[in-house]
């Protein structure tokens, strides 16, 4: 058993928050039950995931998304309303780290990304130095093979936009989630192939035209995997049962 307190105090020494400029707040995002014995984490706090959170008899809930960001009205009305009526009647703790959770050299879903694909990050880019990467392994030295790792490793087969014909993938950049922006810092810092979530209108001309393989893998199933490390680790330092519990989400 932990406190509440103790619980976020952890995850901010852990994760950090105060070094990111993030897109909403990082940290207890809804006060439940001061004492937690069991931990649920998953990617993002839909209704469907509170919904089963409660049917695991879950004092908090630790999550990548949240429910508060910047841009909303603040109104309390329809899926907010759902979502925060099942939280608050169940007295669930909700716990929420978005940048800081995609940023942990270890834990985080960068990381986390980059050791399911076999890779290993030796330098950053991007804003904030989010972006990973490293020198391609043997099982991914064309786009064609790397489409199969990533395939296998996440459970789903990439939107790519091909390297240049005959290119040999040697830097292999990546960042989780919607990441598509970062493409460019990608391709400066010296990738032939990038991996993300997601993939926008300009990448797949900024790919044809520079020849750098672009590989848009699913915004869930890239961050599946922060969450998860991030609950075995709290539960393995307070002793907290804990289930990570994901949520399938095509997007």
């Amino acid at each position: 058993m932990v406190t509440r307190q103790a619980l976020v105090d952890a995850c901010n020494t852990l994760l950090q928050p105060e070094r990111f400029r993030d897109y909403g707040p990082n940290g207890l995002q809804v006060e439940g039950r001061a004492e937690i014995r069991t931990l649920v984490s998953g990617v993002t706090a839909s209704l469907a995931l509170i919904e089963r959170a409660i049917e695991l008899k879950a004092d908090a809930l630790f999550v990548h998304h949240g429910l508060f960001w910047r841009g909303q009205d603040g109104t309390v009305t329809g899926w907010m309303r759902q979502r925060l009526a099942r939280l608050l009647a169940h007295d669930i703790n909700l716990i929420a780290y978005h940048l800081p959770l995609d940023a942990h050299a270890t834990l985080g879903n960068n990381a986390q990304l980059g050791q399911r694909l076999g890779l290993t990050a030796d330098d950053t880019f991007g804003e904030q130095s989010l972006g990973l990467i490293g020198n391609a392994t043997a099982a991914c030295a064309d786009t064609a093979a790397l489409v199969r790792l990533v395939t296998q490793a996440l459970g789903r087969a990439p939107v790519l936009v091909e390297a240049a014909p005959g290119r040999v993938l040697r830097r292999i950049a990546w960042c989780s989630g919607g990441a598509q922006g970062y493409f460019e810092a990608a391709i400066a810092a010296g990738a032939d192939a990038f991996i993300t979530g997601e993939i926008s209108e300009p990448q797949a001309h900024l790919a044809r035209e520079t020849g750098v393989a672009f590989l848009a893998c699913g915004h869930h199933a890239t961050e599946r995997g922060g969450a998860a490390a991030v609950g075995a680790h709290l539960a393995a330092e307070f002793g907290l049962r804990h289930e990570f519990v994901d949520i399938d989400n095509p997007a």
